[in-house]
C-alpha cells in the first residue's frame, strides 16, 4: 500500500475502493463489501444509480457552478420547491448547504438572528440532549453531547446547556413508558427555568437518535410534551434530521411519526444520498421574512445552491418518490428489526435493539438485568466492526454512553435493500458475532 498524505480522524488505512453499485462496493483486489450502514447513513438510494448520474451529467454539460449572488439556477429552484412541498406546513423557505454540520450551524444562527431582530437579544441559549451529536463546526459542537467531540474545544466555545436524552430502555422503575417519556420531557421545562426563560432561544434534538445514542426512540409522550413546552415558553424547536430525513425512518421526515411541527429543520446525508455534498435548512416563513426584512441573513456558504449538487438532489428525491423508497424503508426496516431482535436469543450480551425504519441499532451489554455496558477494555465497538469488515460487511459503531463507554452498532442499509440482501447481512453478522464472542469470552446460547 503506497504512502498516503491524507489524514482524517485516525491514521488507520483501508482498502482502496474500485467501484460501487446498489448496496455493494468493491476494492481494488476485487473483494465485495455490503454497505450495511449506507456509509455514515448517507447512501439512501444505493450506489451508482444511473438516473441520478445521468441527471448530474446533463447539469455538468450546462453549468457546474453559478454563484447565487450573480445568478439563479433551475436546479436549485426545482429542489427548493420539491423540498418545501415535503416539509411541515409553513416551513417553505429553504437554504442549501454542503453537509449536516453546515445545516445545523445555519439553523442555530437563523434562530439567533430571528430573536435578535425581534428585540429578544437576551435569548441565546440552545438546549440540547446528552448524549447527542450535531456536527463538527464550533457552533454544532457547542450543542453536541459527546465528551470526545467537545472537551478539546471547550475553551473555544460557549458550551450549551444539556438535558438527558430519553434513554428509557436503561431505566429500572415501575413507571410506564408514557410516564417515563413525560418525566424526561419535564427535564426540558426544569432546564429552561434554571437557565432563565428569557434567555433560552431554542431546543434542538434528533427525532430518532443518530450515532451518539444508536437509533434511540423516545416514548410518544416525550415528543408531544417537548413540543408543548417549547410553545409554552416561546422557544424555537429545531429538528436535526440530518440522519433521519429523506425517508430513512419510514417517513420522509422522522418528525412525521409524531406530527411534530418544528420551527426549523436541518437535513443532509440521505438528502443527496452521497452523490454530491448537499444539505438543507428548512425554516418557517415568518422567521425568514423577519430576518430578511431586517437587512438579510448574516450567514452564507460559497457552494450554497450549487447547480450540480442541486441537480443531484432533485434526481435523488425523484428516486425516493418513484421507487417508493420511504415505504420500502418502513417494510424492510420492520423485517430487519425483527431479525436483529431474534439474535438476542442466541447472544445474551445483546441488551437492546431499537430504531425506526432502516435506522436501526443494537447495543451490547454485560447484563440485560442491569444494562451495564461491556468492559471498556474489550473495545467491542471496534472489534465487532472489524470482524464484520473482514467478512465483507460494513456496519457503524460508537460508544453509547456519552462517547466514553458502551457499545452500539448501527445496521442501516440503503433503502433499496432486498429480502435476500437482508438475509445475507444477518448471516454475516452472525458469523461476526460468533467470532467476537469467542475472542471476548462471551456466552453464545
Amino acid at each position: 500500500m503506497r504512502e498516503s498524505h491524507l489524514f482524517y480522524q485516525t491514521g488507520s488505512r483501508r482498502p482502496r475502493v474500485a467501484r460501487a453499485a446498489g448496496i455493494h462496493l468493491w476494492d481494488t483486489d476485487g473483494k465485495r463489501y455490503i454497505d450495511a450502514s449506507s456509509g455514515p447513513m448517507v447512501s439512501n438510494i444505493g450506489h451508482s444509480n444511473p438516473r441520478v448520474l445521468a441527471a448530474m451529467k446533463q447539469q455538468m454539460d450546462s453549468a457546474t457552478f453559478a454563484y447565487r449572488l450573480h445568478f439563479e439556477n433551475d436546479a436549485a429552484e426545482d429542489l427548493a420547491s420539491m423540498t418545501a412541498s415535503l416539509m411541515p406546513k409553513g416551513l417553505d423557505r429553504i437554504f442549501f448547504v454542503s453537509g449536516g454540520s453546515e445545516a445545523v450551524e445555519s439553523a442555530l444562527k437563523l434562530a439567533r438572528q430571528y430573536a435578535y431582530v425581534n428585540g429578544q437579544k437576551k435569548r441565546w441559549k440552545v438546549i440540547s440532549l446528552f448524549p447527542s451529536y450535531h456536527g463538527s463546526t464550533l457552533g454544532a459542537v457547542a450543542v453536541t453531547g459527546m465528551h470526545q467531540f467537545v472537551e478539546p474545544f471547550r475553551d473555544m466555545i460557549r458550551v450549551m446547556p444539556k438535558i438527558s436524552a430519553p434513554t428509557c430502555y436503561l431505566d429500572r422503575d415501575d413507571l410506564t413508558l408514557e410516564e417515563r417519556g413525560l418525566r424526561y420531557a419535564q427535564l426540558l421545562r426544569e432546564k429552561i427555568e434554571e437557565e432563565g426563560p428569557d434567555k433560552v432561544l431554542a431546543f434542538i434534538m434528533e427525532p430518532v437518535g443518530g450515532a451518539s445514542t444508536g437509533a434511540l426512540v423516545a416514548p410518544d409522550s416525550w415528543y408531544r410534551e417537548i413540543q408543548s413546552i417549547c410553545r409554552d415558553y416561546g422557544i424555537l424547536l429545531i429538528a436535526d434530521e440530518v440522519m433521519t430525513g429523506a425517508g430513512r425512518t419510514g417517513r420522509f421526515l422522522a418528525c412525521e411519526h409524531w406530527d411534530l411541527e418544528p420551527d426549523i429543520i436541518a437535513m443532509a446525508k440521505g438528502f443527496a444520498a452521497g452523490y454530491a455534498p448537499l444539505g438543507a435548512m428548512a425554516a418557517d416563513r415568518k422567521i425568514v421574512d423577519a430576518v430578511l426584512a431586517s437587512g438579510g441573513f448574516a450567514h452564507g456558504y460559497t457552494y450554497a445552491g450549487n447547480p450540480l449538487a442541486c441537480a443531484a438532489g432533485v434526481a435523488v428525491l425523484q428516486e425516493v418518490r418513484e421507487g417508493l423508497l420511504v415505504e420500502n424503508a418502513a417494510t424492510k426496516g420492520a423485517q430487519l428489526k425483527a431479525m436483529l431482535t431474534g439474535l438476542m436469543e442466541r447472544y445474551p450480551f445483546i441488551g437492546d435493539v431499537r430504531g425506526k425504519g432502516l435506522l436501526l441499532a443494537f447495543e451490547l451489554v454485560s447484563s440485560r438485568d442491569s444494562m451495564e455496558p461491556l468492559p471498556a477494555e474489550l473495545n467491542a465497538h471496534i472489534k465487532l466492526v472489524e470482524e464484520a469488515y473482514s467478512r465483507g460487511l460494513i456496519i457503524y459503531s460508537r460508544r453509547t454512553r456519552g462517547g466514553i463507554v458502551g457499545d452500539h452498532f448501527m445496521v442501516c442499509p440503503p433503502l433499496i435493500v432486498s429480502d435476500a440482501e437482508l438475509d445475507e447481512i444477518i448471516a454475516i453478522l452472525i458469523d461476526s458475532l460468533d467470532a467476537f464472542a469467542n475472542s471476548a469470552g462471551l456466552p453464545i446460547n
